[in-house]
């Protein structure tokens, strides 16, 4: 018989039940233990549900409070010494997460230490904390997660598969430990690889069967060495261990960097939504006795699966291998996927035949389970659920509403001339100079500013119809005073209006445009207790009308100083969406670039002299492969330059990326054509500030000089050395002073202290710079 498997689940919860508890607990509203209570009852809840669901191998251990690659750290003793003074191991864990700041008392120390680097996980929109080695780093087993979840649900009487993160990816994703010699930590796996036989000792002693070893980095473009080091570290625990191992590659294909491992393990995972071809390729490789798990049930997207199909990938696997040999799974964790559509009420009063054609992670594991189902039992097992599968996928494939030809007509007749600004940067830039007169380092934020109670509390009246709309106009309008009075105050050179309007980036702007539609609660991780909601594309993109324009002129008219019109640009309104997957990525993003173009110049006309189109999407959106860089390169700047070409040489157009690496990809970084590029830049060290120097990068450029993902503020002589290190690499008539991202996260006593010390390092630099 096939087996039904996971490779994860929303370990938020059904409603973001762990969020706030989390929260709850930084904020000293319920204790250690009540937290425990509460997140024990999230996973049992889990557990239980996909058992009742049908699946045979329901994954633990891969539930975390804040960060799996971060558990992984701490569970192996890979604490970074500024952490090691904090010896409660829970708060210890939340400050290398999102770092932690508090003062002295008659018992106890000053506590201040920033968070570690954060950095995208893969090409998703999840972060993960990067770990930190030193040379002579030593690993010790304390405390795994996996050990206690998988005891936990075996307890309730519920047999699970314990995840891991592989050995391979935790180190070949971590980086040197900062004041020490840059070194390969792939070389740090000798000692690592008798602490992972160790964990797994414990595993099979508690009465595990199988272990899922998660090692994604299989997807890269591997070099030699790191290929060797699969094959030494599944060798080393083959020999050491009897506990069945299913080693795990998603989010692409893995081609040749398999052949080392695959004969020291058990099964083998591939994700075939991503990579389907490679089923073909891997089966001759197989020996007689080793397990494929499908990856049939796109983990990362939430269109309904194409039974019909995927039940014929099935059937093929079967036929090469047999029955017992082949695990049916999603193609990654399902924590990447919304946790239901049962509470999605307003999609099906109003669109029904939208939410035909969706598939949350409890849908997905019904359509695992009836993919395992069709093939243990026969089609006709279940020919009704096929039925209603190939209908709904015929409804989404004829349907009025995912076609527009006025917008297919428009983005297949676009001049030549709208793909790039008419004049080069250096001819701009006179012109902006002499139109916004801004100082040396001149200071801004990215857009958002603090989010609190009482603006979520109007938001939600207005949703509901208890605040009319002339009500909730003059609300937001208060509060973008506030916010610019509150930028005067601190000294702030270019403005924003603050969003107190928006709920997110992303959603906020897809409510103004034609072919997207929203859920009520389709919330994902984005990283530690920060969910987003992402919205989903499902029909040809087109703007409304106006987006911005009253709020942003709304803003300017407080102020003499210049103010930035905000905008999310399609790359990221596009890779930050669920994305519709029934025409290519391009003609998504053409269309969104064509909005987003309209609104930009209808900014330009209402007297708008900067505007920032925030693309913090594409480094994320890079496809793993080299091989297929330079085409996704080509049409997503250039959809980012046609949204931005539009305006006047003296209108100023910024943009803004966090937690990229851009060494790779720096020439089309560059090809952007933005006036202005803020980047992330607190947690990060020289590696991304050098590249700018050496491709002699003559725009102007914005390093964040503190991290807005953790309360801790940073000293004005910390922010300083964070400008005076990028003075090494471009010239001071070149350089922006400002956060790492937007504040709407922070509280605002946090904020003002932040940027108080962010201005006075500006005055500073002024002084000593002029």
């Amino acid at each position: 018989m096939v087996v039904a498997t996971n490779l994860g689940f929303p370990y938020v919860g059904a409603k973001r039940e762990l969020k706030k508890s989390v929260e709850a607990f930084w904020s000293g509203k319920i204790s250690a233990d009540e937290l425990k209570t509460a997140y024990q009852g999230i996973q049992e809840s889990h557990w239980k549900l996909q058992k009742e669901q049908g699946l045979q191998h329901i994954p633990s251990g891969e539930f975390t409070l804040y960060d799996r690659v971060l558990d992984t750290a701490q569970q192996f003793g890979v604490i970074p010494t500024r952490y090691q003074h904090i010896k409660d191991p829970l708060q210890q864990f939340f400050a290398m997460g999102r770092g932690i700041q508090k003062a002295a008392t008659e018992t106890t120390e000053k506590i201040d230490v920033p968070a570690q680097e954060m950095k995208k996980w893969f090409d998703t929109n999840y972060h993960f904390i990067v770990p930190e080695f030193e040379p002579t780093q030593e690993f010790k087993l304390q405390a795994p997660r996996s050990v206690e979840q998988y005891n936990t649900a075996k307890a309730l009487g519920i047999e699970t598969r314990p995840v891991i993160v592989g050995p391979v990816t935790f180190l070949h994703l971590g980086k040197t430990a900062k004041g020490f010699e840059e070194f390969d930590t792939l070389s740090l796996l000798p000692k690592l690889i008798p602490v992972y036989i160790e964990l797994l000792n414990q595993l099979q002693a508690a009465g595990a069967e199988w272990v899922q070893i998660d090692e994604p980095a299989l997807i890269f473009d591997l070099p030699a060495n790191v290929k060797a080091a699969f094959e030494e570290a599944y060798k080393a625990i083959n020999a050491a261990t009897s506990i069945k191992t299913l080693v795990a590659a998603y989010f692409g294909r893995v081609e040749d960097n398999i052949s080392g491992l695959l004969p020291h393990v058990d099964a083998l995972h591939l994700d075939l939504v991503r990579a389907p071809e490679e089923l073909d390729t891997v089966l001759p490789l197989l020996n007689n006795k080793q397990i494929l798990s499908l990856g049939l049930v796109d983990g990362r997207n939430i269109w309904i699966n194409d039974l019909t199909k995927s039940i014929k990938l099935a059937q093929k696997a079967v036929a090469a291998l047999g029955t017992d040999r082949v695990f049916i799974a999603p193609s990654c964790s399902l924590a990447h996927s919304p946790f239901s559509t049962v509470f999605e009420k307003k999609i099906a009063a109003k669109n029904p035949e939208l939410l035909s054609w969706l598939s949350f992670s409890v849908e997905k594991t019904k359509e695992i389970v009836t993919i395992a189902t069709a093939i243990n039992q026969g089609v006709d097992a279940v020919k009704d659920t096929i039925a209603a599968n190939a209908a709904a996928l015929e409804s989404r494939r004829t349907s009025r509403q995912t076609s527009n030809p006025e917008v297919r007509e428009r983005a297949s007749k676009i001049p030549a001339a709208d793909w790039k600004r008419p004049d080069v940067f250096e001819v701009r830039r006179q012109a902006q100079v002499k139109k916004l007169n801004l100082p040396l380092f001149p200071t801004t934020t990215i857009g958002s500013f603090p989010q609190n109670k009482e603006i979520r509390v109007a938001r939600q009246k207005f949703n509901k119809g208890e605040l009319s709309p002339a009500d909730y106009d003059a609300f937001i309008k208060g509060q973008m005073k506030f916010m610019v009075d509150f930028q005067e105050r601190v000294g702030l050179d270019v403005f924003v209006h603050g969003e107190p309007e928006r709920n997110d980036m992303v959603e906020h702007f897809g409510h103004l445009l034609h072919g997207y539609d929203f859920t009520e609660n389709g919330w994902v991780v984005s990283y530690g207790s920060r969910c987003v909601k992402p919205p989903v594309i499902f029909g040809d993109v087109s703007r409304r009308g106006p987006m911005t324009i009253d709020e942003t002129v709304y803003a300017q008219s407080l102020t003499k100083k210049p103010m930035k019109g905000m905008l999310t640009g399609p790359v990221t309104m596009m890779k930050w969406s669920f994305v519709r997957d029934d025409i290519t990525l391009i003609e998504v993003c053409t269309q969104i670039g064509l909005a987003l173009r309209d609104e930009v110049v209808d900014l330009e006309t209402a007297g708008i002299p900067c505007i920032q189109v925030d693309e913090p999407a594409i480094r994320e959106g890079l496809p793993i492969r080299r091989a297929d860089w330079d085409a996704y390169l080509e049409w997503s700047v250039a959809c980012f330059r046609l949204s931005t070409a539009g305006v006047r040489n003296e209108t100023q157009i910024h943009t803004h990326m966090c937690y990229s690496d851009f060494n790779d990809i720096f020439d089309a970084i560059s090809a952007l054509d933005a006036d202005v590029i803020t980047i992330e830049n607190s947690k990060s060290d020289e590696k991304l500030l050098k590249i700018f120097a050496l491709k002699k990068y003559n725009k102007e450029l914005g390093a964040g000089t503190f991290d807005i993902h953790s309360p801790r503020v940073p000293s004005v002589e910390e922010m300083k050395q964070k400008i005076v290190d990028l003075l090494k690499y471009m010239p001071k008539e070149l350089l922006w002073v400002n956060p790492d991202c937007g504040l709407k996260t922070r509280a605002w006593p946090e904020t003002e202290a932040a940027l108080t010390n962010m201005v006075e390092v500006a005055k500073i630099l002024r002084a000593e710079y002029a």
